[in-house]
Parts: structure tokens; sequence; C-alpha cells
């Protein structure tokens, strides 16, 4: 049997008796001197003998699951059906007695949340409704008598409740708000085992919550939720469980499905960011693994020093994903975020960077899925993963939300216009633009939040970085436009033509049998374009955006545009293709050709040949949705053309007139900052057909009625190098 050691930590509700005589071989077994108890699709023992064989035993006699225990004496069984059930040793011939396994829908014991109070300000821990501890820092914005404060959480893997790193915490302080940093169980001083978002943590999440908003010193006893990347997924994965003391949300740079959009982008393991930071979480998950954690026990915290001892039941993650090829709904779907933002009921701020370094910039395409939100105001930019913290486009109307929606008070940006600046400066090296005067001053907070609300709902920032009167590579944009939805309506497709010369044309071609070839080679390029050894998001950031070898791509690009035009959304590279190999991975990169020689980087999209099969049910002309199933599983035909369609990320960006569109087919690397490929092609040719019988062509998104100003940008802009075109 598989065995799934796998979602998140412990449980409690001790069981207590004597093992009752059942008949046939139980009635001779003895009572398990091991404990057991029982929780949320959980069971854990601790205190066996190491090295001992535990079984989960069904009220039928059936053998669930089997695990050895660990050094701890610790066994965590995962993914447990709901019931009555013991856990069997065959080696000391003993069971325990039987213990209740609760649904993950069942309700916490009434009176839990209120019944517990926290430490404020400072560190110390809440208890979920299986009895894990996890570790929390509290900061107030003022003395505690001067409360009730706003509320606003933040939870994650990452060291939230870590006493000395209180940056952002101080940041939530000083713009009125107290902050509880909550880390996530089996992470920093938390118990239990750690697994990337298993629905242990989702509950934890819950229960974080509503322990909170009960705590006098909340006001309204309602909270929100803040953060950035991680602590910004995680508000997803808490929203959807809707606990009904939260406020609202503000995820900040996240991704719409974990496997697809950022380990397995176009089913080609991301070998870079997605593996290297699963490393990260696993080593940080072990005992002591974030390092400040050992601080706190030498001064005397047991509770942190016992809350470690489970961290051996924490499965391989690394592992996992060396062992998975293709997707797998049993262990995808409850990490992809589209499946589950549907759930959420709370206002939602969200905002993220189309060329995101690290989450990838494919979030947009989940937009469409919050259907059951009262209130979502969104915020799209070109640039990097800070982008949607540092932003002057974006910061003040976070914190005009939270006001709204949390605070419940007028909105107020005195406190952010001291702060903004700081935090921009600690993050890019430069200030951005100032973000002007309160708009709302002088309004009740009815009429703030009336006119707050009369507002676009998706903000779409353009050419971040080359704003006028600030230093170049500011987090500021030049110009902001208004939309209603995402997809915006009223984007229509647009077809490119891959023609003779290397050409790019609106007509179809005339020849019926043309096409060109490359050799795909990943060797032949670097794997990134990032050569500063400095941060990444510096505004002097030196990118290194490498060319192709001659022969290793296959490029083309249009005509100087007679019109401005401006593309918004996901695109799609519909190609037929042969290949010398059974299989091939494609890269398809969009970029600009400006009238100076410049060409600008903007977005980039892949896909493996053996998993294009098509989800025919969600794609549409724009965007191709492929499933990386097992069963989508089929080889290139050796002597005839095959059609793909490669999904071509989301952007939003203004080509002037006289700009060339240009779009780059090659194999994966050297288009991207970190991430990194782990590519099957190894110089296979591939050829391209471009003829009337077999048109290749790339689909984007193009959107009217867009005021673009007049003069280009500075090359270049914040996460989209530039480099003298070939």
């Amino acid at each position: 049997m598989k065995i799934y050691l796998s979602r998140i930590a412990v449980i409690v509700v001790m069981a207590a008796g004597v093992l009752p005589a059942c008949g046939g071989s139980q009635s001779t077994l003895k009572l398990a001197t091991f404990k057991i108890s029982g929780g949320w699709e959980q069971v854990l023992v601790t205190d066996a003998t190491v090295g001992e064989e535990l079984q989960l035993i069904s009220g039928e006699e059936k053998v669930l699951q089997t695990i050895v225990a660990d050094t701890e004496g610790a066994a965590l069984f995962r993914k447990v059906s709901s019931g009555s059930l013991t856990v069997r040793s065959p080696q000391t011939k003993t069971q325990s007695a039987p213990v209740d396994v609760r649904a993950l829908d069942a309700a916490a014991p009434k009176g839990f949340y209120s019944s517990q109070s926290l430490i404020a300000p400072g560190f110390g821990y809440l208890t979920t409704r299986d009895g894990t501890t996890l570790s929390i820092n509290v900061m107030l914005p003022a003395k505690i008598d001067d409360g009730p404060f706003p509320t606003v959480v933040e939870y994650s893997g990452y060291g939230p409740s870590n006493p000395g790193d209180t940056t952002f915490g101080q940041l939530l302080n000083a713009l009125g708000y107290a902050y509880v940093g909550v880390n996530m169980r089996g992470t920093g001083c938390s118990g239990g085992s750690f697994r990337f978002f298993e629905p242990m943590q989702r509950l934890d999440a819950y229960d974080a919550i509503e322990i909170v908003a009960a705590q006098t010193w909340v006001k309204f006893n309602m909270v929100g939720m803040v953060g950035i990347s991680y602590p910004g997924i995680s508000q997803l994965f808490a929203a959807s469980t809707q606990p009904p003391s939260l406020a609202a949300i503000t995820p900040l740079s996240v991704l719409d499905d974990s496997v697809r959009a950022t380990l397995y982008p176009g089913g080609i393991l991301n070998t870079g960011f997605a593996v290297e930071w699963t490393k990260q979480r696993v080593e940080q998950a072990k005992p002591f693994g974030q390092g400040w954690e050992q601080g706190l026990v030498d001064k005397g915290d047991t509770a942190c020093a016992n809350n470690q001892k489970l961290r051996g039941q924490n499965p391989d993650l690394v592992a996992e994903i060396e062992a998975e090829k293709f997707y797998s709904s049993e262990v995808g779907d409850e990490i992809n975020p589209q499946l589950f933002v549907g759930k959420i009921k709370v206002p939602v701020f969200l905002a993220g960077a189309w060329q995101d370094e690290q989450t990838g910039g494919r979030f947009a395409t989940m937009l469409d899925k919050f259907t059951s939100v009262p209130q979502m105001y969104v915020y799209l930019v070109n640039g990097l993963h800070t982008e949607s913290l540092v932003s002057t486009g974006i910061f003040p109307r976070m914190v005009e939300f939270l006001d709204l929606y949390v605070a419940r008070k007028n909105p107020s940006l005195t406190a952010a216009k001291l702060v903004a600046p700081l935090l921009a400066s600690a993050v890019t090296g430069v200030n951005g633009t100032d973000f002007g005067p309160d708009r709302f001053i002088g309004k009740s907070y009815e009429q703030a939040l009336s006119a707050y609300e009369a507002e676009p709902r998706v903000n779409v920032l353009f050419e971040e970085g080359s704003a006028d009167g600030v230093a170049s590579g500011s987090a500021s944009p030049r110009w902001i436009s208004a939309f209603e939805e995402w997809p915006i309506p009223q984007a229509i497709a647009k077809t490119w033509y891959l023609g003779e010369n290397n050409t790019l044309t609106l007509d179809l071609p005339a020849s019926t049998d043309a096409s060109d070839s490359y050799k795909a080679d990943p060797k032949s390029i670097a794997k990134t374009f990032l050569k500063d050894a400095g941060s990444i998001w510096k505004a002097g950031v030196k990118w290194d955006w490498p060319y192709n070898i001659i022969g290793t791509a296959a490029t083309y690009t249009s005509a100087p545009l007679t019109e401005t035009m401006v593309i918004a959304g996901s695109g799609s590279a519909d190609l037929f293709i042969k290949s010398s190999a059974p299989d091939t991975d494609l890269e398809v990169t969009v970029s600009e050709i400006r009238p100076d020689g410049q060409e600008m980087y903007i977005q980039s999209g892949w896909l493996r040949a053996t998993q294009r099969t098509l989800d025919v049910d969600q794609s549409t002309a724009l965007r191709p949705v492929h499933g990386f199933y097992e069963k989508d599983f089929a080889v290139l035909p050796a002597d005839e053309w095959t059609p793909v369609r490669v999904e071509i990320f989301p952007f939003a960006h203004a080509f002037r007139a006289g700009s060339r569109l240009r779009v780059n087919i090659d194999a994966p690397g050297g288009n991207r900052p970190v991430w990194e490929f782990l590519s099957i092609s190894n110089g296979e040719t591939v050829n391209i057909a471009r003829g009337a019988d077999h048109p290749s062509g790339i689909v984007l998104s193009v959107v009217t009625g867009v005021e673009v100003p007049s003069e280009y940008p500075k090359c270049t802009l914040r996460g989209q190098p530039c480099r003298i075109a070939q």
C-alpha cells in the first residue's frame, strides 16, 4: 500500500481504557504501551519503540497503513478516513485502544477558540483543534490598554513568529495594526510535522484566525490577513475554509496552480527556483532548522524543544517531486488554488507581477475563479516578485483596502507616506514616486467605502521602472489602465503567422509546404539571464539576456507596426512541428524590437511536446490548457506534422507604432531570471511548418482604447531586460 507521509501534523484527543476482546487473533493482543491520539484525518503515535512496525487497523480488522516508528518513537498516519481506528504492533503483539478520527469538515469543540488567551504583546503559542501548539508573535501598535486594535495575521512556514525578525510586523504597526505572526505546524517553534499546504495546515489557519479574533484587544473581533509570496499564497488556502472571523485578505505575489504554474511549467520540471525553494522548506522544517528556535530553547522554552520531536515524520518533498513525472490529482489538486478560490467569501486585494522570478506570473489565469467574493481588487504589473508590495501604484491602494475592510475607518495615507519610501529604498535601492494626497479626506467612512467600491476592479500598471521624474528602475508605473474584469472582455484574439524569411505576418502563408528548423540544444545557452551578484530587486540590477547560437532557435519578427497596440492577457503559440526525436521541449518567448535597435523581453511559455493534449473544455483561442496527466502522454509521430499549443503566460505590454513584435522558439533556457529547467531536449532537430496547409502562428490578446504615452520608456523596465537586437 502506498503510504502518504503527507499532510501535516498532529492530533490529540487522548484515548483511554483497555483493549476490548473482539474475538479471533485480536483477543490474544495485549494493550499497547505507546500513546495514540486521533485527529482530523490523522492518527499520531508517540512513545513507541524506535524502529517498531506500526499498523493502522480499521474496525473491520483491515490494515490501512504501515509505518515504522522514527528515532523519537513517533509515527504519523495521514489521509485517514474518519471512524474508530486502532494501531497494532505485530512485533510486540500489542494493540492500542480505539480512537476516533474526525473528517475535515468536523468542527472544533464549542468554546474552543474563546477559551484561549494569548500573550500580547510578545512571543507565545496558540493551540489548534488537534492539540498542536503553533508559535506566534504578537506585536501591538500601542499599549494594550489603548486597544482594541484592527488586527492582521501573517501565516506561513517562514519565520513570522520569530521574535528576532519583526520587520513586517513593525510595518503593520506603523500603519496602526496589531500584527500576529503565526508559524505553520512543523516549522519554527510550532509543533507537528510539515507538509506543504496539507489539509491540517488549512484547518490550523482557520483555528489561528478564530483564536486571534477572540482576543479582547482585537477590534470588532475580526482579523485580516497579510503577506507576500508564501504568506500570500497561504491566505488563499486559509480563506477557502471560510473562518467566520476573517474580515479580508491581501494575497500578494501568489500562484494559481502549485504544480502546473511553477513546479512543472509546461510539464517541464523547474529545477531552479521551484525545486530549490522546496529543498529550503525541507531543510528549515527539520529540528531547529530555521536557527532562531535554538536561542529560545536555550532560554528555557520547553514547548519549542518538545515541538521539534515530530519532524521525523516530515515527508521528503524533494523525493516526491523527483518521483512524480506527471500531474496527479491526488497530490496536485489540494495545492491548486484555482480549484478552491471560488470558496472565498471575503473581500480580496490581490496583486502580482508578470515577470515574477519566483512564483512565475501565471496567477492571473485564476482571477475569474473568485466567483464568491463580495469585492475584489486586482493590481497587475510588469516586474519582479516584490513589485506587489513596494510598487507605489499598489501599496497605497492596499493600505486603503485594509483601512476600509479591516479597520473600518476612513483611509489615511499619512503613515504610509512615511513607511513607503523606506520600504522601497530597502528593496530597490531607490525611492519611487509620491503616491499623492489622501483620496478620501473629508469623507465619512461610509462615503469612502462607497467611493472605493465604485472604482474599477482590475488595474493594469504599465512600464513599471520608467515612471517620469524618478530614478530609472524605481518601483513605480508610468500609467495605469483600469478594467472591470480579467480576462479583459473587449480583448480580441489576433494571430500573427510564421512567414518566410523569418517574418511574422497577419496574412495566411501562400506556400503550402514551407517549414523551418532548429537544433533543440539547452546546453548551448545560459540557464538564466541573471548575471548580477547583487539583489535581483535592485534598480541597478545587471541582466545578461543571452542570444541563441545560430541554428538553435527559430526566430520570427513582424514589420514595424503602423499603429500603437496594447496586448494584455494570455497567449498561445499554435505550432505544427516534427522532431527527429519522439519528444522535445519547447520554449516560446515574446519580445519587442524598438526603433532604437533595443530588444525588450516581455514573456515566455513552455511545453513538453509529449504533454500536448489539451483540456478542450477549458482551452480558448488565447489560452491552451493542458492536464499533464500520465494518460495524456503521447510521443511525436516520426513523419507527420503534429499540432501543439504552447501557453504563453499572461502579460500586459504597449507596442508603439514603429516597434516590431518578435517570437523566438527554442529549447528552454536563458529567458528567465532564476528558473531553470530539467529538459529532455538533447540536440534533436525540430521542424516548424509555416505553409498554408499547416499554418503556425502566435495568438495574442489585443486590447483597444488604452491611452499610451508617445515616448518610449527607458530600457530596461522592472523585470524586463533589454539587449541590442540581432
